[in-house]
């Protein structure tokens, strides 16, 4: 890239980041976080035509991109950053994150992927915002040696300095990076990944006897707003922040992107997800089992069956007009949905509980109809809560910006060159809200 290109991007990066920034600076009870996705020289390729040359081999070429995105990085001051592909596995490059974040007043979490694969994730918070309560790594133990981070924090600087204000102001981040899809039998195993992440917020709340807190997900998520994540994820009240932030529906799949894959195609997969203490969630379990329900009758649907039809296909097997479980068990296995990397013994019979809402043995087509064909309801709120008249800390989304700004339109620049991800910066308002209390 020459000169004049450095100097258009340059201009490029502090017009779409003033305004962020500005009001992070401004308004000091405003906090900021950035997602990117940094893309692991070990992964980089230099030349298509030669998979094997990869920028690790190169130290000039690994170290001046990272230079660049760090210079990035601390120019925006996000107050939360996370990182995935995370090169965790060069020591030189750790030291050179470790040394320029720390200086700049960050402190900083690196979890490493399983079985050595070289790359993981990165968290930084800034210790002018928040104060370290907990830690927690989570690793999915699974083929695709994937992991996620929790950091539980408190803001350092009070939102109000209503001293008679018992508010508490703490959240917890998570940050993480998803299997990417490479075929659709691995789909169930991203959605499985998320349910494993909630599983394991849920259980830290419950374990530390945690009122409801602000949740913020970060990471690259390997799918869209079309996918079957995003689905669950807003199913359990989460919404997306840079959707927020631009009055974006859940149908505008195609207003912004944040990747350009190693097949060429562009997607939106980078998101900051906002839950707030004050919304209602379905059980986690319930959600679960819809998304589920939801790929089975997306494959029904790619077999070209209807309503009608795929509740024949189903009780092939039966004598009546209805539904077995062994009937249920083949379907589910001519649909990919069980085998390697499928669902196990204990999900397939936690969905047939879910869908044998009588508990006689066998699903009727109004069963059917109800909790597979139509599976989303939207009437389950999360047991569990009781509402409370104490007052917690939650946030509005403020501003969001993507970097290089042509994503933000639904392109790919060609001339970008610091990853094959956008960088997603977010900034939040605090509010004061009712917090719902877990009952005993």
């Amino acid at each position: 890239m020459g000169r004049k290109n450095r100097r258009i991007n340059k201009g490029r990066v502090s017009r779409i980041g003033s305004y962020a920034i500005a009001s992070s600076i401004k308004d000091p009870t405003c906090i900021s976080c950035t997602t990117f996705n940094i893309l692991a020289p070990i992964y980089k390729r230099l030349n298509h035509e030669d998979p094997s040359c990869r920028e690790s081999d190169v130290k000039g070429y690994w170290l001046e991109r990272n230079q660049r995105i760090l210079n990035w990085l601390l120019c925006e001051r996000s107050s939360i950053i996370c990182l995935q592909e995370f090169w965790v596995g060069n020591e030189e490059l750790v030291s050179i994150y470790d040394k320029r974040l720390g200086d700049a007043g960050y402190i900083n979490f690196k979890l490493a992927r399983t079985n050595n694969r070289g790359d993981g994730l990165l968290t930084a918070v800034h210790k002018d915002y928040f104060r370290i309560i907990n830690h927690r790594e989570l690793l999915f133990n699974d083929f695709g040696d994937r992991v996620a981070q929790l950091l539980h924090v408190e803001l350092v600087v009070p939102f109000t300095q209503d001293r008679n204000c018992n508010v508490r102001q703490e959240l917890l981040i998570v940050n993480t990076h998803l299997l990417f899809p490479h075929n659709s039998s691995l789909c169930l195993e991203r959605l499985r990944q998320v349910y494993k992440i909630l599983q394991h917020v849920e259980s830290y709340q419950k374990e530390n006897k945690l009122d409801p807190l602000p949740i913020l997900l970060c990471g690259d998520w390997n799918g869209s707003k079309r996918g079957h994540i995003y689905k669950f994820l807003r199913s359990q009240g989460f919404v997306s922040s840079y959707d927020t932030a631009h009055q974006y529906t859940d149908a505008d799949a195609h207003k912004w992107v944040s990747h350009r894959n190693h097949r060429g195609n562009i997607c939106g997969v980078d998101f900051i997800w906002l839950l707030n203490p004050n919304r209602y969630r379905k059980l986690l379990k319930t959600s679960w089992s819809e998304a589920v329900f939801g790929m089975f009758k997306y494959q029904l649907r790619r077999a070209s069956l209807t309503e009608e039809s795929a509740f024949a296909f189903l009780k092939v097997d039966s004598q009546g007009d209805y539904i077995t479980y062994s009937g249920f068990c083949e379907a589910l296995r001519q649909l990919n949905l069980i085998g390697r990397n499928g669902l196990s013994d204990g999900e397939i019979q936690e969905l047939w509980v879910q869908a044998d809402i009588d508990g006689n043995g066998v699903v009727d087509y109004k069963e059917f109809k109800q909790r597979i064909w139509n599976a989303t309801r939207k009437d389950e709120a999360w047991d569990g809560v009781v509402n409370g008249t104490d007052q917690t800390i939650g946030f509005s989304v403020k501003n969001a910006v993507l970097f290089p700004t042509e994503v933000e339109k639904g392109m790919w620049p060609e001339d970008y060159s610091l990853s094959d991800h956008a960088r997603l910066t977010v900034v939040f308002s605090p509010l004061r809200m009712p917090c719902s209390r877990l009952s005993s």
